[in-house]
């Protein structure tokens, strides 16, 4: 029993040195095994107990960092963040509550905690285990160090992988990144401070009388291209029969498989926003963003989120006139769990809210989140008069829940409002949020997102023609990339009136 529980207490060590970083796993010489070891023989007998029990703590801390990073890594392709993935991990945990219920939130939660004090407790008793051995047979403890450290430091020299430093590695990348972050606040005050078009005259005036439309598809990124490659060109196509011109580019997001408020926050305020710290900074500062440009300029501006359930105080620094949350939007259809309000609903309900009547131009920005993992709900392109008040969904089957299929239905429900309630001053902007999970694109490097304005008028195209992007669409796989942070920017540059570019 005793040789059972020292080869338990070794592996459970081991995994928590090396298993997460190394490709060799438990093959690897853990350089930082090799030090606690010598660290235990050098101190008195009576000091072994509780030096160890620390040591324990701290690589059982490790060892919870690592399973957070693999974590993270998988779906927003980026280790964890001590200080600032507070919001990350709450959005998770809504999400596990709208897909699965609250029951099951709460389930998944008490097993993390349970999952990272079982790691902690098991990691400390296990060194300690260890350590009561080691220091019960110092003389074979020695000679074994004496034989493996040589070992090691020629497999480092020679950059062979069997020598290890993987926990210390972990650790030294979580304190640069805290570091860096803290040094990012003050670089990003500086850039809250300077915005260039705080006080630029003619605003927007090149889009005067223009209903502006900013519609996010969640998820829809570079790698969806290949699967909705046949929607884009009949809905190109269609658009073309109905007077619509389209062109089409890349931006690069700022985040990977979620965080979607980032980019909105990114693509509106022309800051690159990539983590919460500069979120927080961000709307709590005045700084100009499309919605409030446009509001500034005479346009009456309208939120649209079919995904805030609840009170959302960052709503007052977009600058909306109204937000129409889930609430307000009225849904009375099936309630098929996390953002199941089908997008053509969400379409219907801002018509008929903002564009029914004669209205003053409107500039609104929509989340479409029919596209949201996990796709519990992916109805078929209804007829617009049978939309009503959404409990027409009730006798809808869905259609099969895959990735690609939502996105289709997005970009499908969203040329076919075009066709039916567009206009002759109608200018819409469609984008992506951001790349859905690793577990769709297989880990893929690239965080591009298409972007495509749809229009009737060709003055605005004409705006616009230096871009250099793609007719129709979909953009070619060489249109320009640009960061999302740039295009406030130029959207302001290219649509407001300047003494030698006078408004159309």
């Amino acid at each position: 029993m005793s040789s059972l529980r020292t080869v338990v207490a070794a592996l459970v060590v081991l995994a928590a040195l090396v298993v997460p970083a190394e490709p060799l796993g438990l093959l690897a010489l853990s350089v930082e095994g090799l030090l606690g070891a010598a660290l235990l023989l050098l101190l008195p007998a009576r000091a072994v107990r509780q030096a160890a029990t620390v040591l324990g703590l701290v690589l059982g801390a490790v060892g919870v960092v690592a399973v957070l990073d693999a974590a993270f890594r998988s779906v927003l392709a980026r280790p964890f963040d001590p200080l600032l993935d507070a919001a990350s991990v709450s959005a998770g945990v809504e999400f596990v509550a709208g897909s699965a219920g609250p029951l099951a939130a709460t389930a998944a939660v008490l097993g993390a905690v349970l999952v990272a004090l079982a790691v902690l407790v098991g990691v400390t008793l296990s060194v300690r285990h260890l350590a009561g051995l080691a220091v019960a047979h110092r003389r074979t403890t020695a000679r074994t160090l004496a034989a493996l450290t040589p070992v090691w430091l020629a497999c480092a020299l020679l950059g062979a992988p069997v020598a290890s430093a993987g926990a210390a590695l972990l650790v030294r990348d979580h304190a640069v990144q805290i570091r860096d972050g803290l040094a990012d606040a003050e670089a990003f005050a500086a850039e809250l401070a300077v915005d260039a078009h705080r006080d630029t005259d003619g605003l927007l005036s090149a889009l005067a009388g223009k209903d502006v439309v900013v519609a996010f598809v969640e998820s829809y990124g570079r790698d969806a291209l290949p699967l909705v490659a046949p929607r884009l060109a009949a809905g190109t196509a269609e658009l073309d029969a109905a007077g619509f011109a389209s062109r089409s580019g890349f931006l690069t997001s700022p985040v990977v498989g979620g965080n979607s408020w980032l980019a909105h926050a990114t693509f509106l305020s022309g800051l690159r926003v990539h983590d919460q710290r500069r979120y927080a900074a961000l709307v709590d500062s005045d700084r100009t963003t499309l919605t409030s440009a446009f509001g500034a300029a005479g346009w009456r501006t309208a939120g649209v989120m079919p995904g805030t359930t609840r009170e959302w105080p960052e709503a007052a620094f977009y600058g909306y006139d109204t937000l129409l949350d889930h609430p307000a939007l009225a849904y009375r259809g099936p309630d098929h769990g996390w953002a199941t309000v089908p997008d053509q609903y969400t379409l219907a309900a801002f018509q008929r809210a903002e564009r029914q009547e004669p209205h003053e131009p409107v500039m609104a920005e929509i989340a479409l989140v029919t596209s949201h993992a996990p796709w519990a709900y992916v109805p078929p392109v209804l007829d617009w008069a049978a939309v009503g008040d959404g409990s027409v969904y009730a006798d809808i089957p869905p259609g099969p829940a895959e990735y690609g299929g939502a996105v289709a239905y997005s970009l499908d429900s969203l040329v076919s409002w075009v066709q039916t309630y567009g206009d002759d001053d109608l200018v819409l902007l469609v984008l992506g949020d951001h790349q859905p999970s690793a577990a769709v694109t297989g880990g893929g490097d690239t965080a591009d997102v298409p972007i495509s304005v749809v229009t009737r008028d060709e003055a605005v195209l004409d705006r616009i023609a230096d871009w250099g992007w793609t007719p129709g669409l979909h953009p070619d796989d060489d249109a320009p990339v640009w960061p999302m942070e740039s295009f406030r920017d130029r959207f302001l540059t290219a649509f407001s009136a300047e003494p030698d570019h006078p408004a159309r």
